[in-house]
């Protein structure tokens, strides 16, 4: 620089070239912005480039919670999805295809996010849903106590639900209890397998084979037979040979809710006579026409075999259970025990007598010039049964009050 020369000016045009601050200032502006625009451009496909990776990786919860797909829907799952662009590599959109592609690992999760619907229920909600089920099970358990077992049978098959919707309820009710008397009768299987088969205080078992055989009859999900059949395979592995126990258990209900039940109305079971050692009824005389469960019962018993059963006190016309007791006889059960220990159960036993001890009963009775007065009662019974079943006088229905 001349010692003549100064910033502005141009000694050889002899021009003033002013400086303009304010023109700089707004190109540097410019290059600022655009800067800010391409560093935005490049966070915004980083950000795609994710999404993309979360959409076709692992479809999240939010999503699943707030979207019920079908098995069959083929639909994109958001707008978003659809409008995506590709990872940062080539910038295209997600085609059709690849967008579809991402649904059925979705899919896959649906059901995680029905079944769990329940938990995510307020608790008033919840309250609500009780109440609800509460109501269904009042009403099956009415319907099962106030139709015929043919009926029920008959409902049951046309809409299978109900059973699973009944025992769901039944469960719920006997949380409640002081004790569940199937496990009454499980434990006193227990105690009297210890001592010999046919003796006393042991259990009843075929004369040739001394084998026991159970029948379960309504027995509800077969829980008897599970604990009882357990219970055996227990006994023989610790016992001796000759000690062991051979059993079997048959279990019978209106529905087949697991492979230990045999479907059938259990007025008509399909079991040969004479081929059971125990027949029970636990909380099981439901139906109007209840007193032919009990028929049946003495078809299959082989001679001294036994009848168990419990029932809720409140259902006892006499509130003693002396008239259920007396029809039972009536139909040719020699009465055992009764026990009303229980608050709210009753358990009876009676026995099936042999031949010899029926015709024994028989002299004894025409000397007492009291078999035909007994042999009246019994064709009484039949003639009341046929005017009113005796689910409406000697069994009351068990029927829940309305909430």
């Amino acid at each position: 620089m001349s010692l003549f020369q100064v910033d502005g000016w141009d000694l050889k045009t002899d021009k003033v070239a002013f400086f303009d601050a304010n023109a700089a200032k707004t190109e540097e502006k410019k290059k600022n912005k655009k800067a800010k625009k391409d560093k935005l451009k490049k966070d915004r496909q980083s950000r795609k480039s994710q999404v993309i990776n979360q959409e076709i990786d692992e479809p999240s919860d939010s999503e699943l919670d707030g979207q019920a797909l079908s098995v069959n829907d083929s639909r994109p799952r958001t707008a978003e999805s659809k409008n995506i662009k590709e990872k940062s590599k080539g910038n295209k959109r997600l085609s059709d295809n690849q967008i579809q592609s991402t649904v059925p690992e979705k899919k896959q999760n649906v059901s995680q996010s029905v079944g769990s619907s329940k938990k995510s229920l307020t608790p008033l909600q919840q309250k609500m849903m009780a109440k609800l089920t509460g109501s269904r099970f009042r009403w099956i358990n009415e319907q099962l106590y106030t139709i015929s077992s043919d009926k029920a049978l008959e409902m049951l098959q046309n809409q299978p639900q109900l059973f699973d919707e009944y025992h769901e309820g039944f469960r719920s009710q006997v949380t409640s209890w002081p004790e569940n008397p199937v496990n009454v009768f499980v434990e006193q299987i227990q105690q009297r397998a210890k001592k010999p088969v046919n003796a006393p205080g042991g259990l009843p078992g075929l004369q040739d084979s001394k084998k026991i055989v159970i029948a379960d009859m309504g027995c509800g999900e077969a829980q008897l037979a599970l604990e009882v059949n357990n219970f055996f395979k227990k006994f023989n592995k610790n016992a001796k040979k000759h000690k062991q126990r051979t059993h079997e258990v048959h279990s019978f209900d209106l529905k087949k809710a697991n492979e230990r039940i045999t479907v059938a109305d259990i007025r008509n079971v399909p079991l040969p006579d004479n081929s059971c050692t125990i027949v029970i009824f636990c909380l099981a005389l439901m139906g109007t026409n209840f007193l032919d469960f009990i028929k049946e019962a003495y078809r299959i018993l082989a001679p001294r075999g036994e009848l168990w059963i419990a029932e809720i006190k409140s259902r006892f016309a006499d509130e003693t259970g002396d008239e259920f007791v007396n029809a039972l006889k009536l139909m040719g059960f020699f009465h055992k025990k009764t026990d009303n220990e229980n608050k709210m159960f009753a358990r009876f036993e009676f026995f099936k007598p042999p031949q010899d001890i029926i015709e024994e009963r028989k002299a004894k009775l025409e000397r007492r010039h009291k078999f035909i007065e007994v042999e009246t009662e019994k064709e009484q019974l039949e003639n009341k049964r046929v005017k009113v079943s005796e689910g409406k006088w000697l069994l009351k229905p068990c029927i829940y009050k309305r909430r």
